[in-house]
């Protein structure tokens, strides 16, 4: 069964992929945007996919090999933070539309036992790719049971907009303190008992926002966004077109303020002054699609200055 990314319909009007073009799928996961855009870019068009989780990838590869598509996709086990380098190593050049869904896939958080849900007992691991990864960076207990209550507090607020983040912080501090936090159970009871009753009788899950932070600091999530988008702007054809489907705030920031100051600098011009929302029957039908937030910029033809 093939994922269906949110917002598929919107990205799809705004990048309007035609036949012949050259298109890239940052972030491939389900392959959702993927098989769209190379439904429509048929015939003679192409598509790079780049996925960081080799699982992943591996099970979307078996599926296109058994497709029309074929011979017109290259999949790569990789980063988008590489994505220049990607696409010169696989002469991807003239590209027409370039997307990136930041939001993670279901597989992660239902299928791939890297402690990504609270709602089941995991390692706390939270790494994207577990082979590629391995010594790259801490995992998500290693924060845990490493970094000072200060920074712990620091990642909580800022990657999740945690209003309790020093409370979680200590509540950690001190649980770490009789043994390793070690499993996903472990910090959502310590999340729960550090949080009012009323938190946790909310729409959110209490522990929602701390998981997401842990995620996002894993992963260095912050920076590669900005160098992701940065090079995707530099293999754009003229006329090409970026999109950027957010998740959460600090993502959505940091999307509104590249398209903005590429924008004054006269490199992108912004198709969506607003963010653009799921509709009433998307959330419905996708619960994830409530916190959705898509923008798309069209880069423009670079014009040389007249030498004086």
């Amino acid at each position: 069964m093939v994922h269906i990314p949110v917002l598929l319909r919107e990205v799809i009007e705004h990048l309007n992929p035609r036949p012949g073009q050259k298109f890239i799928d940052a972030t491939l996961g389900g392959g959702g945007h993927a098989l769209a855009f190379l439904e429509r870019i048929k015939p003679d068009g192409k598509l790079l996919g780049i996925e960081w989780d080799s699982e992943l990838l591996k099970r979307l590869k078996a599926q296109i090999q058994h497709s029309q598509f074929k011979d017109d996709t290259i999949l790569i086990n990789d980063s988008y933070v590489n994505l220049e380098k990607i696409a010169e190593d696989n002469d991807f050049k003239n590209v027409q539309g370039i997307i990136f869904d930041l939001g993670m896939s279901s597989w992660h958080l239902e299928e791939s036992g890297g402690g990504f849900s609270f709602a089941k007992d995991e390692p706390l691991d939270m790494r994207f790719n577990r082979q590629m990864d391995a010594g790259a960076g801490p995992t998500a207990a290693e924060i845990i049971n490493r970094y000072r209550e200060e920074e712990l507090a620091r990642i909580l607020k800022e990657n999740g907009d945690e209003r309790f983040a020093k409370r979680i912080a200590g509540a950690i501090i001190k649980a770490r303190k009789e043994k390793p936090i070690t499993t996903t159970f472990q910090l959502v009871e310590i999340i729960k008992n550090s949080t009012p009753f009323w938190y946790r009788r909310g729409r959110i899950h209490f522990a929602t926002r701390t998981f997401q932070a842990l995620r996002i600091a894993v992963n260095n999530e912050p920076e590669n966004i900005k160098s992701g988008i940065g090079q995707a702007k530099n293999i754009l054809a003229a006329g090409g077109r970026l999109a950027v489907i957010s998740f959460h705030s600090l993502e959505d920031r940091i999307v509104k303020n590249f398209f903005r100051d590429e924008s004054k600098k006269g490199d992108l011009k912004i198709l969506t002054k607003k963010p653009i929302r799921a509709g009433l029957a998307e959330i419905s039908a996708n619960s994830r699609a409530r916190s959705a937030k898509l923008r798309v910029a069209e880069k423009l033809e670079m014009v040389s200055k007249p030498i004086s």
